[in-house]
């Protein structure tokens, strides 16, 4: 691996951060955005869900593609001009198809997110995948938190429009930056081209089937509350703009500090399955709690802890998807698993959207929890199965040395 110039590094960081706050700038308002424009509850579950719908087909082609390649800077091009792209698309008037157009260019957006994740990997020494991937969950939520912030401000002090222009003009400045992006030389040339034989072997990998299902039900969760419905429920407590921004800082906050922390002071403590799971049952119980509150403090409390939650699983999950994978597998690997979590990303709202429709937003968030309670349950059955095996392979060590 070929040392990496601070100054790459900054750069890359910064084209991150533009990515995500272009993708994010008007997800706040996005479902309220919807209603006023009269469109029913499951048409907006109908967008929301989009975004993971073209994410499940298009995510693991373009892994295969870019370990085929041996490159990752033309699909990060691809990133940000489709991100300009999706937020024009929502300023066009008139028919429904537009809005639903705009969140399915989110996904392709969305989608090359595979090549971000491995390129910025490639940058850190063997064994120090944990570390890369705390590093760039805490770029993503930064970004992501940054355009949620913006969203309140711009749709109170200008209009309903200005967060998609808003987004527009951050993705052509992410597209700017991202022609003095350089990949390692070990990226571009020195790895073989992906075959059809390794990609089986990648799509055999235990870890890389068990912790995609997982986050096919924390996306699941995610995407049903903070970036989906809870803004609605937001504003079905009387929340402006300022108070949406207030819940979306109480989220991400939280959230952002949990990535950066969990790999230093969680994992060495409870392992990666303890953690894991430890961010679940948290995420359950307030999801579930906002079926009961019924106060704005009692919105943002929640959110604060289920942002702290998901920041325990979210860069673990990450990080497990290609630690067992060889380097020249990892975007065909991360594709997989970035198209297996859209699931959720997808099925997640949609659903959510129908239940909304007959049994009000509570519906919805019951149906969230019930995703966190599930995927607890995985981890708990996982985690004393991994102890099970490794229990009898110290046992039949000990009986070799003995006998």
């Amino acid at each position: 691996m070929n040392p990496i110039s601070a100054a790459q590094r900054f750069l890359f960081t910064t084209i991150t951060i533009l990515y995500w706050t272009s993708m994010y700038v008007y997800v706040p308002t996005l479902s309220p955005f919807l209603s006023d424009r009269g469109f029913s509850l499951p048409f907006i579950g109908i967008v929301l869900g989009s975004y993971g719908f073209v994410q499940m087909f298009v995510r693991f082609p373009l892994g295969i593609m870019s370990d085929r390649f041996g490159k990752r800077k033309p699909f990060i091009l691809l990133g940000m001009l489709t991100a300009c792209i999706s937020c024009l698309l929502f300023l066009i008037p008139g028919l429904w198809l537009w809005p639903l157009a705009g969140r399915l260019m989110a996904g392709v957006c969305a989608s090359t997110w595979v090549a971000f994740t491995v390129l910025y990997a490639s940058f850190f020494g063997a064994g120090q995948t944990g570390k890369a991937m705390g590093n760039i969950s805490v770029m993503t939520v930064s970004g992501q938190m940054i355009g949620m912030l913006l969203s309140g401000w711009l749709t109170d002090g200008f209009s309903a429009n200005a967060p998609f222009v808003m987004g527009a003009v951050i993705a052509v400045l992410g597209l700017g930056l991202t022609f003095m992006l350089k990949e390692p030389r070990s990226e571009q040339k020195d790895q073989p081209g992906m075959s059809f034989a390794m990609i089986k072997n990648v799509v055999r990998t235990k870890t890389l089937l068990q912790v995609s299902l997982l986050s096919i039900l924390a996306h699941g969760v995610l995407f049903i509350t903070m970036f989906g419905f809870t803004p609605l429920k937001a504003e079905e407590l009387g929340a402006d703009g300022l108070k949406l921004t207030i819940v979306v800082f109480a989220f991400m906050l939280p959230h952002a500090f949990a990535s950066l922390v969990t790999a230093r002071w969680f994992t060495p403590r409870f392992g990666n399955w303890g953690t894991i799971g430890i961010g679940f049952i948290l995420s359950t119980v307030c999801t579930a709690a906002m079926v009961f509150g019924d106060s704005f403090g009692v919105l943002v409390a929640t959110q604060a802890v289920n942002g702290f939650a998901q920041g325990l699983h979210m860069p673990l999950l990450l990080g497990l998807a290609i630690r067992d994978v060889a380097l020249p597998g990892r975007a065909t690997a991360m594709g997989l698993y970035q198209a297996l979590y859209a699931i959720g990303m997808f099925s997640g709202p949609f659903l959510a959207g129908w239940l909304n429709e007959r049994w009000g937003l509570n519906g919805g968030f019951l149906f969230g929890s019930l995703l966190g309670a599930l995927a607890f349950v995985l981890v708990v059955v996982w985690a004393r199965s991994e102890l099970k095996v490794a229990h009898n392979n110290q046992l039949h060590r000990k009986e070799e040395i003995t006998g």
